[in-house]
């Protein structure tokens, strides 16, 4: 099968730069500053390679993984069983010395839920991102960083996107290749984490413009039992670096199947000197 013939058209929101910095809210995205652009991009099926994509040359790949957690949308089962499932998993796939993971996850809601936006931070993203800056990521690095006194040579951190519906996914999400990326695709702004009116923390992220070298891409037909793991920091400058990611409508996604349900696991590795 052709390249071409695994690609479908898919809208993706990309910025253009402002003349203030651009901020966006994990809750209240009526105080949004951005200026994004909607654009029909090629998007890839990444399904149909001969060869599947790898972490350090793409910045992302899908593995088969089934949680022996009865229901992810549980925070509690979550936190009890399914962190350290997903640390496991980011040692074995990363072969780090030390992996924390961040935080109990991310329920999202394709929009036609009712329960969009009804919890924290619960929408999909519809403009194309990076979660963290250079800076923003050594911050992250060393508040979550092993107090074991071992020097590092590497530390890389990781996106775990799993879809809790069956496919086929209305709103499935797609990742750039990292190789396909500019130093002119990226704009610094502030990630917003609202809650109740209030700004808790903010820190800074990369939105990202239209670029035609870029390669968009995605996994068609994900299931609950498989998942997406992307790089979205690696102080390795040898291999990928960041995968800008965004949400899009699937134009191939047949009308009435439930809307999108996925958990996002977030964890940081550590390789030792």
């Amino acid at each position: 099968m052709s390249r071409a013939s695994a690609n479908l058209l898919g809208t993706l929101g990309f910025s253009e730069p402002m003349d203030t910095r651009p901020k966006f809210h994990a809750n209240d995205i009526s105080r949004d500053v951005l200026n994004v652009v909607p654009r029909a991009v090629p998007i890839e099926d990444l399904r149909r390679r001969p060869v599947a994509p790898t972490l350090d040359a793409e910045g992302f790949t899908l593995v088969s993984h089934a949680s022996a957690v009865r229901d992810l949308r549980d925070g509690a089962e979550r936190k009890c069983v399914h962190v350290e499932e997903i640390r496991r998993l980011l040692l074995e796939v990363s072969g780090a010395d030390h992996v924390a993971v961040t935080g109990a996850g991310l329920l999202r809601f394709g929009e036609r839920s009712r329960e969009s936006g009804a919890h924290d931070n619960s929408r999909p993203a519809r403009f194309v991102h990076v979660d963290v800056t250079d800076d923003a990521a050594a911050h992250f690095y060393d508040r979550y960083r092993p107090g074991n006194g071992r020097g590092l040579r590497r530390s890389a951190q990781y996106n775990v996107w799993r879809v809790l519906t069956p496919p086929p996914q209305d709103v499935p999400l797609a990742v750039c290749d990292a190789r396909s990326l500019s130093a002119e695709d990226f704009i610094v702004a502030d990630a917003m984490f609202d809650r109740d009116g209030a700004i808790e923390f903010s820190f800074d992220a990369w939105l990202i413009r239209h670029n035609p070298r870029q390669r968009w891409a995605h996994f068609a037909d994900m299931r609950p039992d498989e998942v997406l793991i992307f790089k979205t920091h690696d102080t390795d400058l040898s291999v990928a670096h960041c995968v800008p990611h965004g949400a899009f409508d699937n134009p191939a996604c047949p009308a009435g199947v439930p809307p999108r349900i996925s958990l996002e696991m977030r964890g940081i590795a550590y390789w030792f000197a």
